[in-house]
This record gives structure tokens, sequence and C-alpha cells, in this order.
């Protein structure tokens, strides 16, 4: 293991209590888990069947019926299991452990007898295991179980669906791998990789971490697996739609060592480059490390969102190229935005870089945020940063896109990634090493840290993002270790205080660093947050001439239940005083920004185009909410991006 690597601190170390996440990761207990259990039980009448549990029943031999569903439906009990195992470190809930005890028992008699664990191949192909890497989803599903049982796991202590797992992963290793008589595949959908790295952080496997070196390693050599097992004879194709296939889709069109830009399905896309990060840093392979980085900025700087959404495409989920960034068409699936900030979690702890974590941040308290309503059982797959509702019909460019936050879905990769998201959102806040420990993100807890074999208690407060004032209490018993405190990019004035005294510290990439003995100090630290414009590269077609609002890690957007109807007709003069209200009764608590602009006037004629009219201004007052929040009222229109006058 890289010593230099930082590492997450355990959850049940860390107790959330901060104003803003409170909204959401109370909820996940309270609301989403039972909700979602409810779903994955086809429960809920007005909610389609997701034939999960079901599913699992009939391949435990325990119900009749055929098994229905897509490919990787396993995939929901898992990210479900996951998200109750997170939950659990925190807050202990005897009956809802003994639900998910259940669950796996179930899944244990759902597995086959050499260790496969897969409801569709088990019912629906049993004689067509591994023949189809490109589009079956066996490995994707087998690695988010293993990310169920090593989460799991680490909270309770019980290894039941750990062993499941390993069993699972032991036939794994058997059937791939570069050896004569093995698959020399590797999955369609990358996913299993990072998970493989997980399970042998968890069992200490050796194994299982050579299978993941193996499938990163070998993923987009020549000749290309995946075009030769569509060539097969007897290949049978379950998604037709996507022929003829291009294995930049899926990140293997050459070897991951030689890629230059982030090519295809996005969430695909972030998940592999989250394996590639872990092994960079359990291998110290600088190699690895520095491909990491090259696709990491071509992302962040010409292929992602303003609100940390990637993917653009609505057509396979996918990148494009640099710079198309439609606003009304995009994709941005909430999944991507949660491999983002995966990956940029790693990076962070990869390179002590503090850029890595304003990316992560601008995801979470954006796209992923608006993935889920305020009230827990709504979500959105799809993250637009401009809605018409009335244009978003079915067999149009703009089907993907829905107005409101929808019950469920087909595909329901979304919901259950939100709920282990937010149930593990302490991990986000802090990064440990042997004598350091970094402070990525400013959310109000109380943490227990192991530091020098001493005890170190970590008291945070603040009201982030409504203010830029956090108060930090450490009592170190003496314990000495450097503390850095990230300065993110938006922060004006940056200033600390120890004890009551300004501190002439240190400034590392994007941290400032204090190293001293510890035992009972206070340290005060303040930055100005401001409402701010953005502008947008010119070579963004979608934005020429337009501008944005941002104020600390949120963007905001325009919404129809504050601005009217017709959206797009707004002009913002880049010169206006943009005011700062809070509103306590609004979404919870909410920091509006108001301004002035014009709305330009419809015409007296019915005509789409005429000659002889001139436009037509009017005064308006502008209010702008944070994008994360959107569609928590009535429907309605919604804008990002307004025109600018120039």
């Amino acid at each position: 293991m890289n010593k230099k690597v930082t590492a997450a601190l355990p959850l049940r170390d860390i107790q959330l209590d901060d104003r803003y996440w409170n909204r959401y990761t109370k909820l996940i207990p309270d609301v989403v888990i039972p909700y979602q259990w409810r779903v994955l039980n086809d429960r809920i009448p007005d909610v389609p069947p997701s034939y999960c549990i079901r599913n699992l029943r009939i391949a435990a031999g325990e119900e009749q019926g055929e098994r229905q569903g897509t490919v990787f439906l396993d995939t929901d009990v898992a990210k479900w299991l996951e998200a109750v195992a997170y939950s659990l470190s925190w807050r202990p809930d005897s009956v809802l452990e003994k639900t998910a005890d259940e669950v796996i028992s179930l899944i244990g008699r759902a597995q086959c007898d050499d260790g496969y664990l897969n409801t569709y191949y088990t019912l629906v192909e049993p004689d067509r295991r591994w023949q189809n890497l490109t589009a079956g989803h066996e490995l994707y599903c087998a690695g988010h179980f293993m990310e169920a049982a090593a989460a799991y796991f680490e909270t309770t202590g019980k290894s039941e669906l750990l062993d499941i797992v390993c069993r699972l992963g032991d036939l794994l290793c058997q059937t791939f791998g570069p050896e004569s008589g093995q698959n020399h595949g590797y999955p369609g959908h990358p996913e299993v990789e990072l998970a493989l790295v997980k399970l042998y952080r968890a069992t200490g496997h050796e194994r299982y971490m050579e299978l993941a070196r193996y499938f990163v390693n070998t993923r987009g050599k020549s000749p290309n697996y995946f075009i030769d097992e569509l060539a097969w004879p007897d290949y049978r194709n379950i998604y037709p739609e996507f022929q003829p296939y291009d294995p930049a889709y899926s990140q293997s069109h050459m070897p991951v060592r030689q890629q230059e830009t982030v090519e295809g399905h996005a969430v695909r896309a972030v998940y592999l480059y989250c394996a590639m990060a872990d092994i960079a840093g359990i291998d110290a392979d600088g190699e690895l490390l520095e491909r990491c980085k090259i696709l990491w900025s071509n992302m962040v700087d010409k292929r992602m969102y303003i609100t940390g959404g990637i993917g653009s495409s609505g057509f396979l989920e996918r990148f494009t190229a640099d710079y198309d960034l439609p606003n009304d068409t995009c994709y941005a699936e909430t999944c991507a935005s949660i491999g983002l900030a995966q990956f940029g979690l790693r990076m962070s702890r990869l390179t002590r870089d503090a850029s890595y974590m304003d990316v992560v941040e601008r995801a979470l308290y954006n796209t992923v945020r608006a993935g889920i309503s305020l009230e827990g059982d709504r979500y959105f797959y799809v993250n637009p940063l401009e809605v018409w509702p009335d244009i978003c019909m079915e067999h149009t460019s703009r089907a993907h896109v829905k107005p409101v936050r929808q019950k469920w879905f087909d595909v329901a990769c979304c919901p259950t990634n939100i709920a282990r998201t937010f149930t593990s959102f302490g991990s986000y806040i802090y990064s440990a090493g042997e004598d350091e420990l970094f402070v990525n993100l400013f959310v109000q807890n109380t943490a227990t840290i192991q530091m020098n074999d001493k005890q170190v208690k970590i008291n945070l407060k603040t009201d982030y993002p409504r203010s830029g004032n956090i108060s930090l209490v450490v009592e170190g018993g003496g314990a000495e270790f450097a503390l850095y405190i990230r300065i993110p990019a938006f922060a004006e004035n940056f200033c600390v205080c120890i004890d009551g005294e300004k501190d002439i510290g240190t400034a590392e990439n994007g941290y400032y660093r204090i190293y001293r003995q510890w035992n009972n100090e206070q340290i005060g630290v303040s930055f100005l947050i401001r409402p701010r414009i953005v502008y947008s590269n010119p070579l963004v077609r979608a934005n020429v001439g337009k501008v944005a609002l941002i104020r600390g890690p949120e963007v905001y957007c325009f919404e129809e239940a504050d601005n009217r109807d017709d959206l797009a007709a707004i002009y913002l003069d880049p010169n206006t005083e943009l005011m700062e209200i809070w509103d306590d009764s609004l979404l919870g608590g909410t920091m509006c920004i108001c301004c002035q602009g014009y709305r330009l006037s419809p015409w007296s004629t019915d005509k789409a185009f005429d000659i002889v009219q001139s436009y037509q201004k009017q005064p308006v007052s502008l209010t702008a909410i944070p994008y994360g929040s959107w569609n928590n009222r009535s429907p309605g229109e919604m804008i990002v991006w307004v025109h600018s006058t120039i």
C-alpha cells in the first residue's frame, strides 16, 4: 500500500448535524430507504413493478414464475443494501438490520453452488454465462454485490454477505485472466474493477487485486474483445439499437494508459477511472496516475457542465466532443455525477490537491442534490440545465428530459445510488494520513480520529454555504499532526485564527496547512461567499452570449415559480447588483439571488418570423434559487444560462 495516499475515516466515527445536509442525510433512513424497500418488493400500487426481490425468490426456488426486468436489475438490491450498511454505521436500527440480514440470506439462497450470482443468467439464459460481456452486465452486477458486502462487513462485522461475494469473486478469478483456458475479456460496463479493490481491502486477498489490475490493463488492447464477441455466430444481441458497436462507448477503443479524452458512456467512464485511481494509489503507479490526471482535466475543463453534470448526449448517455454542452437536451445522469464525485475524491487523496474537491463539491451540491426531491420519494435520472415542459414529449429528441421527478424508473440505478451516496456522505468530509488530517467539505459534524496512537476529537460548526464562517475545535490530547483546511477556489479573504489570534500559515495545493501539537485549540476560518456572474467560453456554442449565477458551491437557476414562463426571453445585465436574500421558509431555508434584468415582449402577431418586427424589452425583477433545489414546488420552466446584455 502506498503510504502517501490518504484514506477516509470510518463512518461510525463521524456524526453529522448540518442544517443544510440534514434535509437529505436524515431523510434517507427515515423515508428513502423504507420507500425504496417497498418499491423493491412491488408494494407501491402506482409505481411499476420492480421485480427485484421477487426475482431473487424465484432464483432461490422459493417462488414460481418468470424472471422479469432488465438484465442488471440485481444491482438495485445491492445498492439498497449498501445504503443500509452506511446508514447503520451512524444510526443503528435493529429492525432495519434484521431486514437487511434477511435479504442477505435470500441472496445466499439464490447463489449457485459454484458461487455464480445473477438472477438473469441463472433463470433466463443459464447456458450463456460470460458470453455477452459487451452488454450482459454480469460483471457489473457482481461489482455492486461486492461493494455492498464490503460496506456491510465494515459496519456490522457480519460476514455472511462477504462470504457470498468471496465465492463469487473466486469464481471470477478462476474464469477471467491471461492464462490459457481463461476468458480473456473484461466488463462491458466497468464497475467490478473498483469493487474488487474494495473486496481486496476487506479481505486482504491479493487475488482480487490481481483481477482488478487485469481488467483495467487488458481493456482496449487489440484485437478488441467486444468486436470479436459481437462476431460470434451464436452471439445474442440484447440491445440491437446500439449497433453498430463503437468501442469508445465502453472506453475500450484503446488501452486505458493511452487514452487522452473521456469517451463513451459517462457512468462507465468514471467508474473505470475510479478503479484506475485506486490501482494507481495501491501500486504507486505514476503512469496510471498521470493518465487519470489527463482524463480528469479533459472532462472537467471541456466536457463538464457548470453543475457538475457529465454526459451531454441523450443517445447512449455519453460524452460527445469538447465544449458540446447543450442545456435543454443534455443527459447529465445523476449516477454520472456520483461517479464523478467518487473519482474526484480518490484523486484528492492521491494528490493532496484541493482542486479535485472543488469539483466534487460542485457535483454534490448541484446535480446529485437535484436528483432527489425534498420529500425523498421522487427522482431525476436526467439533469438538464434548461427545461420547457411543453416540449418534453415522447418520440422526440427531448423524450429523456422529464419536467418533474419520477417515482421510479425501469432502469432505476439513480435512486439507490443517491441513497448510498448520502448515507456515506461523511466519507467526503475528511481524509487522513499517518500524521495529517484534511478537511475537504464544510459540513457540521463531530468526528473521532486515531492519530499517532492518540484519540483526536474534531468539532466542526458552520452554517455553510450560507456563510463562510467555520469553527473547528481540535481536542488532540497532545497529538502532533498537520491539519489541512481546504481553501475553496471561490473563497475571498480567506483567514484562519487559532484561539483568536490570526495565524500565518502556509497554503499547499489549495489547502491551508497548520502543523502543531494539538490539545484543545479553537480554529476560526472565515472567507467571503458572494454571488457572482459566470461567463461561458465562446467555444461552448450553446452558451454564447449567456451568463449564469453562482454563489459558493451552488449554481443558481431561474424557475417559472418565481419569474413567470418564457424564461428564454430573459436578459441579464452583467453590471446588475446581485442581492442576497435568505428565505427561511423556502425549501427548508434558501439563499435567493435577486437582480434586475429585461424580458423581451412577445409580438402582437402569431408569425414565427417577420422582417418588420423589432424587439421590445421590459425591465423585470428576477429571483434565482440553487439548482439543487429546483422542481420542489409547482412544475414549470427552469433555466441556468440566460442571455446577457453584453
